[in-house]
């Protein structure tokens, strides 16, 4: 394997969930980020869902996040005055992590910092400000505004909204739609005794009347407040003329409070055309932005970071060939366009843009107190989940197993070919290190046989073989995954399904399409 570090352009947690996840594989990583030092300001994204949890758990951080953060289990959604609905999350196995956990984003950045200084093969470079990126045969050139150039074999593109240079440096689009409406935020540290465990979302309260509120439970007794706001808001006269304390007194009553942080933003939905170019991987907010209603920005580009580097490692060690790098694109681009279709959804029930929407709106919250039907159109925004790689060119289909679409509010979809794996408990023999499925799968690819399927032999390639009754003779597994004594899975590296197969000697061929091997002569196979 070639000793090219793979370059890494931001060190934000995209950027240093990438590095940490290429370290695992072995690889050598070379991060640059433009600011002089890390600047921990604002709590920023603050909702981590439990995947992505899982993913930090990889590299040795996601325990702690969850442990320094505060869990809530419950969404609830009003309209005014009344409860609309609410809902807890399914888990279909056995996560050790809860569903959600908010925490700020700075001491997010602030553990991995911690896991990133432990691991030898990664070096950080701060006061690179790449701006322009070099290509051939053999690697990558980064030039950077101080004059210095970096080579690497790869680069990952981590550097966030405002990689305008670098999207026109590799020729990609950045299209979508930036919103008028503005929202406030405010972290504020007070005391609102019962919800701590629960997000709560506002849909027209009196006191913030056609417009939305949502508030987040963190750490430190501290509350995320976000207000929606006309386009002309003015924080700074707000503040002066004392009506930013009374939005926070409308809230929290005559409690004593501190703001802890503020700021005014709009928000964004764009997306660019593709997501890899050459040599060249695009990741998180330089790829796609979304509204924070969902918490689908941080906890998507996590996502894309474990994609990214299991993909990576396979080219490098000789795996795969490069055109494994093609399905990157292909299934984290279609995952970008999920979250632009679900989110927009979101902020076109938020900020009606013509009054056909907005009669629509104010119709639909008026029922969805006593009407079912009408409170299943209430959106106030869908939560952050793992995409389905269900059209993934490496996804081998089971015909007994369709994808029934995006499943309800808080659900997940039942395992199949593209779904991320439910995790439970497992033994591996002289392994006590590994105690859980998605664990095992994070070590390579993993074919998982029934009690009644004969011994499948796999090229040493970082496929691994393991029977389901031996990682755990209780049948929890099995139960969760709703597999059969006589089928046989196939778990990616990032312990997505890959394919469930009946035939034995299909199976060549699915961890050849697995890993981006396949041909159509072996396509035929399955």
């Amino acid at each position: 394997m070639s000793t090219a570090p793979v370059l890494v352009v931001g060190a934000g947690p995209v950027g240093q969930t990438t590095a940490l996840l290429l370290a695992r594989w072995g690889l050598p990583v070379v991060v640059l980020d433009a600011r002089p030092a890390r600047d921990l300001v604002g709590s920023k994204a603050i909702c981590q869902q439990r995947d992505v949890l899982d993913v930090w758990e990889s590299v040795g951080v996601g325990a702690e996040v969850a442990r320094r953060g505060v869990t809530w289990t419950t969404a609830r959604t009003f309209h005014r005055d009344h409860e609309v609905f609410s809902f807890d999350f399914v888990d279909r196995g056995q996560s050790p992590f809860p569903p959600f956990v908010n925490v700020s984003q700075c001491l997010t950045e602030e553990l991995l910092d911690e896991a990133i200084a432990g691991q030898p093969l990664i070096e950080v470079r701060w006061g690179c400000a790449v701006e322009g990126i070099d290509q051939d045969d053999d690697g990558v050139t980064l030039r950077c505004a101080d004059g210095g150039e970096h080579r690497g074999s790869h680069a990952v593109v981590c550097a966030g909204s405002r990689a305008d240079v670098l999207r026109r440096e590799l020729g990609l689009t950045f299209d979508g739609r930036t919103f008028g409406d503005q929202f406030l935020i405010c972290d504020i540290r007070t005391d609102l005794p019962g919800w701590d465990t629960e997000r709560r979302f506002y849909f027209d309260p009196e006191w913030n009347p056609g417009r939305q509120v949502l508030i987040h439970p963190c750490p430190d007794s501290t509350f995320r407040i976000d207000w929606q706001v006309p386009p002309d808001f003015d924080l700074a006269a707000e503040e002066a003329s004392g009506g930013l304390d009374a939005k926070i007194r409308q809230v929290v009553g005559d409690r004593p409070y501190e703001v802890v942080w503020k700021s005014v933003y709009r928000f964004h939905s764009r997306v660019v055309d593709r997501m890899r170019v050459g040599r060249v991987l695009v990741a998180g907010d330089a790829a796609h932005l979304v509204s924070p209603f969902g918490a689908r920005g941080l906890n998507s580009g996590v996502l894309d970071a474990e994609n990214a580097a299991w993909k990576l490692a396979w080219v490098r060690r000789g795996w795969a060939g490069d055109e494994l790098l093609d399905s990157y694109s292909a299934e984290r681009h279609a995952a970008a366009v999920e979250n632009l279709d679900v989110t927009g959804a979101t902020m076109r029930f938020l900020v009606p843009a013509t009054p056909e929407e907005a009669a629509h709106r104010v119709d639909v919250l008026e029922r969805a107190t006593a009407d079912p039907a009408a409170r299943a159109q209430v959106d106030s925004g869908r939560l952050a989940e793992p995409f389905w790689y269900v059209d993934s060119p490496l996804t081998t289909p089971d015909p007994r197993r369709p994808f029934a679409g995006r499943p309800p509010r808080g659900e997940a979809p039942e395992p199949a070919p593209g779904v991320l794996a439910p995790d439970c408990p497992v033994t591996v023999a002289d392994r006590p290190d590994l105690t859980r499925l998605r664990q095992l799968a994070r070590e390579g690819v993993t074919v998982l046989l029934g009690r009644d399927v004969e011994p499948v032999d796999v090229a040493d390639d970082g496929t691994q073989v393991h029977r389901i009754d031996d990682l755990d003779p209780t049948g929890l597994l099995a139960g969760a995954l709703g597999a059969c004594p006589d089928e046989v899975w196939v778990l990616r590296p990032d312990a997505h399904v890959a394919a469930v197969l009946t035939d034995v000697a299909a199976v060549p061929a699915a961890l050849a399409r697995a890993t981006a091997r396949a041909t159509a002569r072996t396509l035929e196979t399955i």
